[in-house]
């Protein structure tokens, strides 16, 4: 019998009335006489389009480094693991992109009335799911229940069996020569500054999988520049990042087990954060909440946001779990030397830590893992019995190698200074009906607090609404969260958000935000305290599930230092730096093998209310081919134009898979990327990328020792898949 079938008896079963019963019979009776016996069809998965995602996630990106890694290796996680609808708790299905807490609410209610879902297809009968919600997450979900571990047989051979086993080769070289890779001449009499490495830019990763089972994973990378060594004493074993995990889940009691590297996310990233976080952008609404996942396998390329070490979660109660984790790594920093009364050297003092991850010079290379970071910590959880009320007490200590003091300038006077540091925070999460509250807070050491707390509510069936409210103290001293701010860090800011989004008509959508936030003492390049307004509205249109079309405004207004040519004053004065950006999008695809999409993005900025406008531009044009079953090409070619620096503009580009690329685009030029992914046959896939920058204006491009000469920038990127 088909399964559909089993569904309408089952819902039969369920009728609450005869008059219901007997038409649910009826229909069952039709059904036997004119449905053709045959299962049900499954809704095709398709490989995500992340680019895409990210287009209707992301604002506007004004800095070359956003956490688009972390947003493409969640995605990534996803897909080659989907969660599993019928299975799934509140908080994991808050990790699906895009997806709004009446959604989730209904599909909660769906399962508790009609049972596990029979197919995706089903999804459409859930109250407000419609078809562009239901594309926009199939990649990243499935409807079939795991098979427990003892009926698939051992680890070792659910490994050895598993699908999702690849091993990933990539390839990155820019073809111009650069300065720091020019012979070694001399300047006073000393030779001058090189890199120590050779050009090329290598990555190996390996990474197998299995959804609530198991996951296993290599990294190695070499960046270009960072020459490979074999050095122990310093923690070098050829290549110069190496990374690696293993995790278990789901044995018993034990929930998750992870060694190596890992990342830790719980309550609202306020303590602990890592992964999927995009704060302010197109997406109002859902972004604002972060999903308490625990501990999660590291297998990114970036080298400082992650912890090595051990961690578990253990079931206490059938209700309450509890976490605990070590982690001992050593951390790129600086170093300065204090002296004694007699100046002689004495202790060693860390003046700042260094993110880039780059070590291609003898400095750099010099700072390499200098400084010794161990954490340790736990939490405490208690989830509801129908998974709507979540709470949780985090604890994390921290303690450096050697005492950490930033440089004397007022605006580090409350940062943190010592070896240790620890935090205590308390966050909670309850969902009823359409509405989701939230928040956590939380003290460190210093006695500095913060807190983050908010709702997203779903006003009706067409309008969703979001407020937030966060203050983190001047002291407030976390050093490996990442709530929802203004700042990059935790520290030194209050804000109040307010979010709206509304579809008027079908296909149509609105999308609004304002956020008021301030700074009660000094930043960088801001000499006093200040504050700031980020207001944004963006009106879409999806005329077919493979099309999009959207207009969108933003408005920054921000503190900043004006220079002394704008003041003549010899003490800096904070002005208000206005930016105004406007950006039109359009993605459509008028045949199932070619998709098309036109970006055009202008910007407008001053320092002052006296001072002239500067702007910036950028349009662009991609298209994308699809030949064949094994082929698939595509392109951008973009022009911009950009009156200084302040002014720079960023774009997504589409990348290797498992890589991110957003280039600076600065004064006047054009850029084009060409790639091709080609799959050989069920083991191998190959992808080849040609990326190239052109100035009008410039003799010279880049600085330091990243100089190229000549007007031409370009860049090639190979990758080869090998499925085990």
């Amino acid at each position: 019998m088909p399964r559909q079938l089993l569904r309408f008896l089952r819902e039969s079963s369920n009728a609450t009335s005869v008059r219901s019963a007997g038409r649910r019979w009826c229909g069952l009776f039709a059904l036997l006489i004119f449905v053709r016996p045959a299962q049900a069809q499954d809704y095709p998965r398709r490989a995500p389009d992340f680019d895409r995602v990210a287009q209707e996630i992301l604002a506007e990106i004004q800095t070359d480094q956003p956490p688009n890694e972390d947003l493409y290796g969640t995605l990534l996680a996803l897909y080659q693991s989907p969660l599993s609808l019928n299975t799934a708790r509140p908080e994991e299905l808050r990790t699906l992109p895009l997806l709004r807490e009446a959604q989730v609410a209904a599909l909660l209610a769906h399962r508790q009335a009609t049972g596990p879902l029979l197919s995706l297809y089903e999804l459409q009968a859930v109250p407000g799911w419609d078809l562009r919600t239901i594309a926009r997450i199939a990649p990243f979900v499935t409807v079939e229940a795991a098979r427990p571990n003892a009926v698939r047989g051992s680890l070792w051979q659910r490994i050895r069996a598993e699908e999702n086993n690849a091993l990933l080769l990539r390839y990155r070289r820019v073809l111009q020569p650069r300065k720091g890779f020019s012979p070694v001449d001399t300047f006073q009499g000393r030779p001058t500054l090189r890199y120590l490495g050779g050009p090329n830019a290598v990555a190996l990763r390996y990474r197998v999988s299995h959804a609530r089972d198991f996951s296993l994973g290599l990294t190695a990378e070499n960046d270009a520049g960072e020459p490979w060594a074999w050095n122990p004493a310093r923690n070098q074993f050829g290549p110069d990042f190496l990374s690696a995990h293993f995790v278990l889940y789901e044995r018993g009691r034990l929930k998750t087990l992870a060694l190596g590297d890992y990342q830790l996310q719980f309550g609202q990233g306020l303590l602990l954060s890592s992964g999927l976080v995009q704060g302010k952008g197109a997406e109002t609404i859902t972004t604002l909440r972060r999903p308490s996942l625990g501990v999660r396998p590291y297998a990114a390329l970036l080298e400082n946001t992650f912890f090595r070490g051990a961690a578990a979660t253990y079931q206490l109660a059938p209700r309450w779990e509890a976490t605990a984790f070590a982690s001992r790594k050593n951390i790129d920093a600086n170093a300065r030397q204090l002296t004694d009364s007699l100046g002689q050297a004495a202790d060693e003092l860390s003046s700042s830590l260094l993110i880039t991850g780059l070590h291609r010079t003898s400095t750099e290379i010099a700072n390499r893992q200098r400084l010794t970071e161990t954490v340790g910590g736990g939490h405490l959880g208690y989830a509801s019995p129908d998974g709507n009320l979540s709470l949780g007490l985090t604890a994390v200590v921290s303690r450096f190698g050697n005492a950490f003091q930033k440089r004397s300038e007022p605006y580090n006077r409350y940062e943190f200074s010592g070896q240790i540091n620890s935090v205590l925070g308390l966050h909670y999460s309850y969902g009823w009906r359409n509405l989701l509250l939230f928040g956590e807070g939380g003290r460190s050491a210093s006695g500095g607090l913060g807190g983050v707390s908010g709702v997203l509510a779903s006003l009706g069936p067409t309008v969703d609404a979001a407020v937030l409210v966060r203050h983190y103290d001047v002291d407030f001293h976390t050093l490996y969260g990442n709530a929802f701010g203004e700042n990059t860090r935790n520290i030194n800011e209050s804000g109040l958000y307010v979010g709206l989004k509304i579809r008027p008509v079908p296909r149509w959508e609105i999308s609004a935000y304002f956020d008021q936030f301030s700074f009660p003492w000094l930043r960088y390049r801001v000499s006093a305290p200040s504050q700031g307004q980020d207001a944004l509205v963006r009106l879409a249109f999806a005329p077919a599930k493979t099309s999009l079309l959207y207009v969108q405004y933003r408005a920054r207004l921000k503190p900043l230092d004006l220079p002394y040519s704008l003041t003549g004053r010899a003490l800096p004065l904070p002005g208000q730096q206005l930016r105004h950006s406007a950006l039109a999008f359009v993605d459509v695809q008028p045949t199932r093998a070619l998709g098309l999409r036109t970006r055009l993005q202008v910007s407008y900025l001053r320092a002052d209310d006296n001072q002239p406008w500067k702007q910036g531009f950028l349009l662009s044009q991609d298209a994308q081919v699809q030949v064949g079953r094994r082929l698939s090409l595509s392109g951008r070619y973009a022009v911009f134009d950009t009156d200084d620096f302040d002014t720079r503009q960023y774009a997504i580009e589409q990348d290797v898979l498992y890589a991110v690329s957003i280039p600076v685009l600065n004064g006047r030029g054009t850029r084009a990327y060409f790639i091709s992914q080609l799959t050989l046959n069920k083991t191998l896939t190959l992808w080849l990328r040609y990326a190239e920058t052109r100035y009008r204006d410039q003799a010279t491009i880049g600085s330091g020792l990243e100089e190229i000469q000549g007007r031409v920038r370009s860049e090639v990127t190979a990758q080869l898949r090998v499925k085990l």
